[in-house]
């Protein structure tokens, strides 16, 4: 009696076993219902928010890491964070699978990849962040997530020349609050530029980096200036006296956002 032959074996079953691999994320963000970028223990952060959306995706214990520590209040369009996970997943399923995960409010609009030793903090370049006033003598509803509401008149050319005395390379202290004076106060502002739409006035800020509060403090010392209560030249003396007391209030969180940060 004859007898088949055995059926050729095939090629070994190999399993794609999960490596230790960074992904590059862009992040936009509501931050109105969220205690800022940092983790923090009972209160939900963005940061917080992430991590608990990668724990549903990834086996073990993701890493999250954002460029910018966002306050309290304060939004994203382009906030850049680094996840470090155990995965085999392509990026593309894995801003899906984000999304699917994470609150309504946090956005995940871009993953790639990451080179070799990225840090989206780290490796940071600059950033650049948009500050919104509602200059209305009513504040409008569609703004009030989005934008500090100043009425009364307010003078965008005076603005222009007080944040001019800006530019540049400067001892910033006079605008860090108090948490952030142990760290070195220097840094270069490449770009100051304010634009006025009807009654939306826009504060566009771009630099090396920034110290704690530092964007608020700017905003709300320039707008004493345009308010008339100060004239131009005084921001320029407040910047040289690098005294926190010398200045204007800390303008409102949520007129702030995150734009971009630049690599």
């Amino acid at each position: 009696m004859a007898h088949a032959d055995p059926a050729p074996l095939g090629p070994p079953t190999t399993l794609a076993l999960s490596a230790r691999r960074t992904y590059r994320l862009v992040l936009a963000y509501d931050g109105t219902g969220f205690h800022g970028w940092q983790t923090q223990p009972d209160v939900p952060t963005v940061q917080g928010a992430l991590l608990d959306a990668a724990r549903r995706l990834f086996q073990g214990e993701p890493r999250v890491t954002g460029a910018s520590r966002t306050d309290a209040g304060v939004h994203a369009l382009g906030q850049t964070v680094a996840l470090t996970a155990d995965s085999a997943l392509p990026a593309t399923t894995v801003l899906a699978a984000l999304n699917a995960h994470l609150p309504r409010e946090i956005r995940v609009v871009s993953a790639a990849d990451a080179i070799a030793g990225f840090d989206a903090r780290r490796s940071a370049r600059g950033k650049r962040y948009l500050y919104l006033v509602d200059n209305t003598s009513v504040p409008s509803p569609l703004l009030l997530r989005y934008a500090w509401h100043i009425p009364g008149r307010l003078d965008p050319t005076a603005l222009r020349q007080a944040l001019a005395m800006l530019h540049g390379r400067h001892d910033f202290s006079a605008f860090c609050a108090a948490p952030g004076r142990d760290v070195e106060p220097t840094c270069l502002v490449r770009a100051l530029h304010v634009r006025q739409r009807k009654s939306l006035l826009a504060i566009l800020i771009s630099a090396d980096r920034f110290l704690h509060h530092m964007v608020r403090n700017v905003v709300g010392s320039a707008l004493e200036v345009a308010r008339g209560a100060r004239p131009p030249a005084w921001l320029g003396e407040v910047l040289d006296s690098r005294d926190r007391a010398r200045g204007g209030p800390t303008a409102a969180a949520h007129g702030l956002t995150l734009l971009r940060v630049m690599y």
